[in-house]
């Protein structure tokens, strides 16, 4: 998927719900003891720390009311 394509997928609603329930599987998946006992290759955070930059950069200021 290109870059502009991924950028309008995450700003609509549906694209925020798909993207953070894949955050939190992520996440509960990590948490595990098997998985967290297990070393990171240094080129996988390398990966990871560019990806969460580029998230970062697309990041605006939420417009959910609460």
């Amino acid at each position: 998927m290109r870059p502009e394509r991924q950028h309008q997928t995450w700003r609509s609603e549906a694209g925020s719900r798909l993207w953070l329930a894949g955050l939190i599987a992520a996440m509960e998946y990590a948490e595990r003891p098997e998985v967290r006992s297990q070393p990171v290759a240094p080129e996988l955070l390398v990966e990871l720390r560019a990806q969460l930059a580029l998230t970062a950069s697309f990041r605006q200021i939420s417009t959910l009311r609460h």
